[in-house]
Formats: C-alpha cells, structure tokens, sequence
C-alpha cells in the first residue's frame, strides 16, 4: 500500500476518522513491525473496517475462534499457508513460531498489514500469547522481522481495555490505541434513513446506535415513518423469526466474564426498571448493597452498564443501562417472553406494553439523548460558554422536603478557569412544557444559587418531545435565558 491516504470504501458508513487512524497505521514508515489495538463493544463494525483495510492493503486477516490452543494454531497456519501462496500449511507446534513467521509476511518492500481478529479467543486458550507478541516487537527482536503492521481486535473491552494497560506485556508497544464507537443519535437516524425525528428517536430508543441492527439484523427494514413504526416494532424487533428478537441474550452470553448470566440479567432488569442507585438495585432482588459490588463493576468493565455521578452531589450516582436494546427487553420483552415466543401473540403484547415503553425505555433514552446534544451538538451560544461536561442530578429543597431532578445540567468553564453552572434543563418526551415547567426550574436555579452552585445567568432549558405551551414560547422570545428545544432542532439544529 502506498503511504499517500486510502480512499474510504464507498459502502462504509462514517467512520472517517477511524479509517484515517487505521491507514495512517498501516502505512507508518520504517522497516521494525508495530503494534495497533482496535476494540469497541459487538456489533460496532470492527472486522468491517479492517476486513475493509486489508483488502486495500492486500494484507493478512485472521479471525479466531474460540477454541483449544492446538486448534487455533492450526487453523492459524493454514490461514497464513494461503496468504502467503504456499500449498501445504505451516505446523505450529506452539505460538512463538507462529509468531515469529507472522513477522515476515511484509516481503514485497513496504509495510503490510496483518489483522488478528477475535483476539481475545486466543489469548483464552493461550494466556502467554500477548508475552510472546511483546517478545517478538523487542528491540532485540525487530531485526527478523519485516514491516508489519500488527493489529489486534476484540470486543470484550476489559480485556482488550487490559492489554495495553498497568504492568501489561504490551504496555507501551503499541503505535495505535483506537475505540470504535456507537454511532450517536444523529448519525444513526442518518444511517437508518429516517427522516422524521420523532421515528428517529423511538427507533434509537429500541437499537440505539449499532449499525448491525440494520444491516444484519433486519436486512434494512426500517421503519417507512410514524405510521409504519408499530408495525415495524412488531415484524422486526419483536418477531421470534427475526435476529434481533434473541439478540438481548446473546449479548450477555458472549462476554466470558459474564459467569452467573441469571444474575446479570437480573441485575439490568432493575436498572430498566427505574433503579438507578445502588441501593435501589440491591431492594429490586432482594440483596444487600454490598452484594452488588462485583456483578456491577463487571458489567460496567465489560461495557453494559455506565456509572454516571451526580451533577450535584459527590457521593452520589447513578447506573445506567448503554444499550438501548438491552434496556428494552428488559423492561418489554423479558416480562412477555412466553407470549412473544408464540408466533401472532407480538401485537397484543406490543399494545399493552405501551405504558411501559414509553416509561421506561423511551423517556429515559429521550433524556440521555438531550444530555448528548447539549454535551456534543448544541453552540457554545446556546449555553452561554464552552460546555465541559453534562450530568443530571437532584437538588435538595430542604423547604418544601422533597428533591428535585434536573434531567440535564450543563456545567462549563468561566473566564478564569473555574467550572460553573452553565445551565439546568427538564426534558419530557410526550409532555407539551408549559409555565409550571419552567416555574420549577426557577425554584431550583434559586436553590443553587442559595448555594452557591448557580447564578442569575445560569440558563433554563425545556426539552420536549411533545412540544410548548404558547405562553411559553412567547416567555422564551423575551427571555435569552430561557431555551427550547423541540426534536427538530435536537436532530438538525444548535
């Protein structure tokens, strides 16, 4: 491959800056082999971009299984027997000869890429494996080798986030370190072609941003508009036939470190359900909160879960589920399952679970979304500075006895250097915002300046789904500090 840049594959989504850092990888000048790290949670397209890779490379792509270590060097060596030409395969005896021969694939004078995909199986049934890869990339190694541009790629994230960290054997090999991501609210609803932003947000409220879920999953089923969506949700999501149906499953059974999956699974039904604290959880399954420990910083390593702090309170936080799907079929699918596993059943258990839907799955993600725009989207105007993070949080209100929610709360910095709070925002998906709405902001705006925490210019934000009041909008035409954001400007707008 040349070292000038690569054109992107013209059937690849995005992913424009992922493709740059893999192609500036592959191409790095020098004659020592060098190391890359790619992972990123399943279903993101990982072996589509370096599948993609090493074709424009002509390079080397191997993606393991899980399986026992002789088997895995077997199915190794015939893979790079036919890569290099040869018509017998290698006989690996053990993976440092495996390696070594790896390192000498780049023989056609520039760098070539060499791709082991699934890494993780490998290292399963291999644990030395990631020594004896540092012991080939040593100094004193590297005048055997060829230029080759190693990259290893996995989706179970504590062990791929493990490889290059503390006193790793990799640590401080690698030339690239790269995440790939979900893809947010606005370029999922732009990789799904769906136009209307309020299809857009129900339809990321059940598959988030994975682009599998289009391409795999439904074969590019998607819904034709407001009209069409129930029916989608019913022919494709909650359809026994379908992929998508038991993919919630799948999902915890894939992750090796998801031992005891009943009780992983019941702990993101309690997350689904509401229970966003720790102790909140713990008197969802009857346990107590230090029992809770483990399965939550697993599912957090593994990346089901985030662990979010307060806006406004330190010793506070709140758990989260980071896959929409996951979320949904815990709190639609699960309590339904013997029903939905009956072909015809699908729509009258879609019909009742309305209520719930819109609850606990789109109200929620509705929420998260805004707290993405105001952190990702939304002009510095818009919040009066330059935002640097956004959480929710509760306020006290020692008064009245009760805590007030703040869905969103953008803090950023003023001009000299020190966080303030920028703005506090409420965000309702089928509620039309009216006065009362932001009366409540007001009361807690003058709480936290009580506090200290905010000011006169801290700005109110309502965020709706369903629309305002034309009180409010005319309230919000006199008053720069107060905002409204519909989905139309959620989806399209700063």
């Amino acid at each position: 491959m040349s070292r000038c840049a690569v054109d992107k594959p013209a059937e690849m989504f995005d992913r424009d800056f992922e493709w740059a850092e893999l192609t500036r990888f592959a191409a790095l000048p020098g004659p020592r082999a060098t190391l890359g790290v790619v992972s990123g949670r399943r279903r993101q397209g990982k072996t589509f971009l370096l599948d993609a890779l090493t074709r424009a490379d002509n390079g080397f792509m191997f993606t393991a299984t899980e399986t026992t270590e002789t088997d895995a060097l077997r199915q190794f060596g015939e893979a790079l027997a036919r890569y290099r030409d040869q018509p017998t395969p290698f006989r690996f005896a053990h993976w440092d000869e495996a390696v070594t021969e790896l390192m000498r694939i780049a023989d056609r004078g520039g760098p070539t890429t060499a791709v082991i995909d699934e890494f993780p199986f490998l290292a399963k049934a291999s644990p030395a494996l990631p020594s004896i890869i540092q012991r080939a990339l040593d100094p004193t190694a590297q005048h055997a080798n060829t230029p080759v541009r190693l990259l290893l790629c996995g989706s179970a994230l504590s062990f791929m986030g493990s490889l290059l960290a503390g006193n790793a054997p990799l640590r401080g090999r690698a030339a690239l370190e790269l995440v790939v991501p979900t893809l947010d609210f606005r370029l999922a609803a732009e990789f799904w072609e769906i136009s209307d932003p309020r299809t857009a947000l129900l339809t990321n409220a059940i598959v988030g941003g994975t682009p599998a879920y289009r391409r795999e999953f439904t074969q590019g089923d998607t819904p034709g508009g407001p009209d069409d969506f129930d029916d989608w949700v019913v022919r494709a999501v909650l359809n026994p036939a379908r992929p998508l149906f038991r993919e919630p499953r799948y999902l915890l059974a894939e992750e090796p470190e998801l031992h005891d999956t009943a009780l992983y699974h019941s702990v993101l039904a309690a997350i689904a359900a509401g229970n966003a604290a720790r102790g909140g959880i713990a008197d969802y399954l009857g346990r107590k909160s230090t029992d809770l420990a483990h399965p939550l910083s697993v599912l957090q390593n593994v990346g089901m879960i985030t662990h979010e702090a307060d806006a406004f309170r330190r010793n506070r936080s709140a758990y989260r589920i980071a896959e929409p799907l996951v979320t949904f079929y815990h709190a639609v699918m699960r309590p339904a399952w013997g029903d939905l596993e009956r072909p015809g059943r699908a729509t009258a258990v879609w019909r009742r679970a309305q209520t719930t839907f819109r609850s606990k799955v789109v109200g929620p993600r509705f929420e998260q979304v805004c707290r993405e725009w105001a952190r990702w989207h939304a002009a510095p105007e818009t919040h009066g500075g330059q935002v640097t993070r956004v959480a929710s949080g509760t306020v006290n209100d020692p008064v009245a006895k009760t805590g007030h929610e703040v869905d969103v709360a953008t803090h950023g910095e003023n001009g000299d250097g020190r966080e303030t709070l920028l703005a506090i925002g409420e965000a309702k998906w089928n509620d039309v915002i009216g006065m009362g709405h932001l009366e409540r902001l007001q009361r807690i705006r003058a709480l936290l300046t009580a506090r200290g925490t905010a000011t006169d210019a801290t700005r109110l934000q309502c965020y709706s789904g369903g629309g305002f009041t034309d009180e409010l909008r005319r309230r919000a035409d006199d008053d720069p500090a107060i905002e409204l954001i519909d989905l139309d400007r959620l989806y399209h707008g700063a």
